[in-house]
Formats: C-alpha cells, structure tokens, sequence
C-alpha cells in the first residue's frame, strides 16, 4: 500500500524559512523598502499584504532581488493572460479566520446554545511579477528616488511597513523588549535613536521575538531585552 503524502505544514514551512535567512545573516528590515514605488507587498488587486505576510514577502523580495511589490496566484496570473516564468518557485502566504462548530448534541442546554470558535490557519502559494510573464506595465512601477532622512525623524515608508504588521508596540522607556505574557513590544521613542534606521533595526529585532513565539509557542513566555546604555541582548 503506498504511503500517503504528508500534509504540508505551514507553519513549520514558514518557521524554516526564517531560520535559513537568519543563518545567512541577512537582517532584511535593515534593506530599504521602497520596490517598485511601494512601501509594502500588494497583491494582485493592489492592496496591501498584512500582518506576517507583509514581513515574509518582503524578505522574499530582498532575498530574490525582485524589483515589483505585485504577487498574485497562479490563477489570477492565468486569469490576467500571463504566464509564470518556468522554473519559477512560489512563495507561501497564510491565511488566519474563525469557524464555528455546534457544540455535542448531549452538552448541556447552555452550552450547547454556545457555538465552539475554532481558530484555524491556511495556507497558498503565490509569485511575484517578475516571475511572471505577459503581465500590464502597471505590475512593474518605476521606484522614486532613494531620499536622505532626517536624524531622530520617522522614515515614512519604513514606519508604514512596521504598523502594517499589526503587533502591538509601547513607545515608552529606554529599553527594548518583547513581553510574552503580554504579547507587547516596548521601545524607546524614534527621538532617542540618532539614526533612525537604527531605531527600525531594534524594532524588526523585537518583531522577530514575536514571530517566534507565534510559530514556536512552547518557548519560556521570558522578556527579552536590549537595554540602550549596553547596546547587549539578553534573552
């Protein structure tokens, strides 16, 4: 009897990935941006991936040199006249939601009034532009000017990449960490940082906590912390 084929695990699948960039030593938040005139990955309709999609996508385009912020599935490639590049690896996205599911018919009367919400994660697979061919110019924008930035001052489309990912952030203090048992990022304000690159690099460092202990929740729930005064980290 053939074995069956194992079921692909996201999350894992992501977890890997991420370790793999590290190992090299790539930090991507310390890469610019701006692609193709975009601060952030679109998807096909030109809204804006959210949440650990934004983050890995991005990595993906500074990993892969991609010059477009556009990704869009197989089928919406097809459905546009557009053909992928052979060759071309996809890259994985998620999907979190919600579904309800009645609770046993033998629970009691008030419980079994109450619906069970189920959490539940999925994954697809998706290319970016440049990996596609056939596509309307629109999906190749020509990026702006790299700008000098003020000292001590947010950099705009840096600062909108980081809201779009939706952790929750404490702007407060001289410290840098991350609360597990919070789920909570604190750092110091972007006017203590005299280059505020600096400031998004120990922002995308915290961030990196918060991944880890979406995709690996059996870590110690421990703070941990890059004090400004020792510029260490302690974990």
């Amino acid at each position: 009897m053939a074995k069956s084929k194992p079921k692909f695990d996201a999350a894992a699948s992501i977890t890997n990935e991420l370790i793999s960039i590290i190992d090299r030593g790539v930090l991507p938040w310390r890469k610019p941006w701006q692609v193709g005139g975009s601060a952030v990955p679109l998807r096909q309709n030109g809204e804006p991936y959210q949440g650990i999609n934004n983050f890995l996508l991005t990595m993906r385009t500074m990993m892969a040199g991609y010059t477009s912020p556009y990704w869009m599935t197989l089928r919406q490639a097809n459905e546009l006249d557009a053909k992928i590049v052979k060759g071309s690896k996809s890259s994985v996205v998620v999907y979190y939601g919600t579904t309800e599911r009645d609770r046993n018919k033998d629970a009691a009367e008030d419980e079994a009034n109450d619906p069970k919400t189920i959490p539940f994660m999925k994954s697809y697979r998706v290319f970016n532009a440049d990996q596609i061919e056939g596509l309307d110019v629109r999906f190749h924008p020509e990026p702006p000017e790299l700008l000098d930035h003020p000292e001590r001052k947010p950099i705009p489309h840096m600062q909108a990449f980081f809201e779009t990912i939706g952790a929750t952030v404490s702007f407060s203090g001289r410290e840098a960490s991350y609360m597990a048992v919070l789920d909570k990022i604190y750092l110091p304000a972007i006017e203590h940082f005299e280059n505020p690159l600096n400031f998004y690099s120990v922002w995308g460092h915290e961030l990196a906590h918060n991944a880890a202990l979406r995709f690996m929740p059996r870590r110690p729930l421990q703070p941990v912390a890059l004090r400004l005064d020792r510029r260490s980290i302690s974990a």
